[in-house]
């Protein structure tokens, strides 16, 4: 088990605010919920984590990771972002900006997550048209069919036969797709995705695919975006989700419905990009989360 006190994180936050699908809380009547805190559940590619956080005075959070030290350094404390300073992200919001600074009031704790490529360009495809129960319940049926078991760490308290390495798949590789056949992914909830997600594997597998893979990695946002809005089932906002969320191009604003409501709503002449440059898509995500909060409370 690792421990840290962290500051602008909250795990709730974060898997409500719709950048991820594979992180979800672990159920109270089951035990997971203790005076040290309540328990969640992240799974990310092929690794699984159990995450316990508890607030501590002056917004601050102790978090919990049930894994070694060296596994945090080497995979989840890049994973969560920790490294950015997010609370001077916050400061930087024009006060004059009600809706602005309200948004990044309430959605303190989010952080943009550095999610694997291949993960999330399927994520998003499935994300199109959908909404986030039916996103999950997919992609987890998904790897289930698909992906490998991979073994999750307890905490010491915790209720171990209620959490099982049966419980957690790793997410399938394009491989593990294409082999199973387009009827492979009949009753996974896709609907018309299906075609989207079998046609994004045959782009990825191979060689040939590690390459284009290798090349979005490595390029600016323009020239990602461009080379992954001339493929099949890709559109500008699921681009943007992909370069935000994966690619880590914290400048991409990915634009739904929710975000048309906001900038016609409070930015008729335009969102101020020019005076967040280089971090405008950290605030959509403040935006995005806001709003989905006014509509659960309205």
């Amino acid at each position: 088990m690792y421990e840290r006190i962290l500051t602008d994180f909250d795990i709730r936050t974060i898997l409500n605010s719709g950048q991820v699908f594979r992180i979800r809380p672990l159920l109270r009547d089951s035990g997971f919920s203790t005076a040290a805190g309540e328990t969640f559940l992240a799974a990310a590619g092929s690794h699984a984590v159990l995450i316990r956080q508890k607030p501590e005075a002056e917004g601050r959070m102790r978090v919990s990771f049930s894994c070694t030290e060296e596994e945090f350094s080497d995979f989840w404390n890049g994973y969560f972002d920790l490294n950015r300073d997010y609370e001077a992200i916050r400061r930087s919001v024009d006060p004059g900006d009600s809706f602005l600074t309200s948004a990044v009031r309430c959605g303190r704790g989010i952080r943009i997550l550095r999610q694997d490529l291949w993960e999330t360009i399927i994520s998003f495809l499935v994300s199109q048209n959908n909404n986030i129960t039916r996103i999950r319940r997919s992609l987890e049926a998904l790897c289930e069919r698909y992906g490998e078991k991979i073994p999750v760490n307890a905490f010491p308290d915790s209720p171990s036969a209620s959490l099982t390495d049966a419980s957690v798949h790793a997410f399938p590789s394009p491989e593990a797709v294409l082999e199973g056949g387009p009827d492979g992914l009949e009753g996974l909830g896709l609907g018309y995705r299906d075609k989207y997600i079998f046609r994004m594997a045959q782009r990825c597998v191979g060689q040939e695919g590690r390459e284009w893979l290798s090349l979005l990695r490595k390029s600016s946002y323009e020239d990602a975006l461009a080379l992954l809005l001339k493929e099949y089932g890709i559109g500008k906002k699921v681009a943007d989700c992909i370069c935000l969320f994966a690619l880590h191009h914290v400048d991409a604003f990915p634009v739904d419905t929710h975000m048309k409501q906001i900038l016609s709503a409070f930015y008729p002449e335009g969102f101020p990009f020019s005076r967040y440059e280089g971090y405008a898509g950290i605030l959509q995500q403040y935006m995005f989360y806001y709003k989905l909060t006014q509509k659960r409370t309205s």
